[in-house]
């Protein structure tokens, strides 16, 4: 059974952050690969600003070469609204993968704010990578308060002892000080390199319409 870390975001743009924290987090899970599971829109985001969702995958199949990363907008085919109904039909897909949801302490920090935030954590377990800034929300957070309880040391994770999710990993990270926002902001016109190409998703292998629209779930 293959080890399999999903990492969700917008990707607008994927930059070398997500790929450091992705083979940081297989590396210290003992995990054989990473999907990067490529949004087509996040409620907790405003649309404005957002680059079509070929220009989103292309960036983060570029920027995971060479890598045990996958790229995937699985939830465009699989027509899932919430992070918890996107996670449950990919259990059901694949029944012979065993997941792991990677979220960094930022989204920890609005984890409460998540449909069925709960159900996710049921459903798989999850491992929080800290980031600076945002440690001291995280654990001050409803959703830590609730989880805590459920917290598993690495080394037990790593070997897989005699426990289900929910369960609850921490991870220390060097800081990264890339991000999306800083690289929209400096290259606004980033996008606009990717136009044309309809890239392959690299876990269904369907190809993804260049111009389709992003839509907000």
């Amino acid at each position: 059974m293959s080890r399999i870390g999903l990492l969700g975001g917008s990707f607008n743009p994927s930059h070398g952050g997500h790929r450091k924290i992705s083979l940081f987090a297989r590396e210290a899970l003992g995990l054989d690969e990473v999907w990067w599971l490529v949004s087509p829109g996040n409620p907790l985001k405003p649309k404005a600003g957002m680059a079509p969702l070929a220009a989103r995958v292309t960036s983060a199949i570029m920027q995971a070469r060479r890598a045990p990363i996958r790229v995937t907008a699985i939830e465009r085919e699989l027509g899932t609204r919430y992070t918890v109904d996107t996670l449950r039909a990919i259990q059901r897909r694949f029944p012979r993968h065993d997941f792991t949801w990677l979220m960094g302490s930022d989204n920890l920090a609005q984890f409460h704010r998540w449909r069925d935030w709960r159900g996710i954590a049921r459903s798989m377990p999850i491992a929080v990578i800290a980031r600076p800034g945002y440690d001291g929300a995280a654990v001050a957070s409803p959703a830590m308060a609730w989880l805590r309880r459920y917290r598993v040391p690495l080394a037990s994770f790593r070997n897989r002892g005699e426990w289900s999710a929910p369960a609850l990993v921490t991870l220390r990270f060097d800081p990264d000080p890339r991000s999306a926002t800083a690289i929209r902001r400096a290259d606004p016109d980033w996008a606009s390199r990717h136009a044309g190409f309809s890239p392959r998703d690299q876990v269904t292998h369907h190809l993804i319409p260049s111009g389709e629209e992003t839509t907000t779930p």
